[in-house]
C-alpha cells in the first residue's frame, strides 16, 4: 500500500513554502535598501567633494586675479 501525506503535513509544507517566500522577499527589499542608502552616502559624498574643489578654484581664481592686478600696478608705476 503507498504512503500518501497526510494533510497536515501537506499544509505545514505549504506554509513552510510561504514563509521561504516571504522571508526572500523581506531580504530582496533589505539589500535593496542598504543599496539605495549607500548609492546616497556616496553621492553625498562626491558632492562635498566637489563643493570643496569648487571653492579651491574659487579662491585660487581670485588670488590669480589679485596678483595679476597687482603686477598690473607695478607695471604701470
Amino acid at each position: 500500500m503507498a504512503f500518501t501525506p497526510s494533510k497536515d503535513h501537506k499544509r505545514i509544507a505549504r506554509e513552510q513554502k510561504k514563509l521561504e517566500k516571504r522571508m526572500a522577499r523581506d531580504d530582496a527589499k533589505a539589500a535593496k535598501l542598504e543599496a539605495e542608502r549607500a548609492a546616497e552616502i556616496a553621492a553625498e559624498e562626491e558632492a562635498i567633494k566637489k563643493a570643496k574643489e569648487d571653492e579651491e578654484a574659487r579662491i585660487e581664481a581670485e588670488f590669480e586675479a589679485e596678483l595679476k592686478a597687482e603686477e598690473d600696478a607695478k607695471n604701470k608705476s
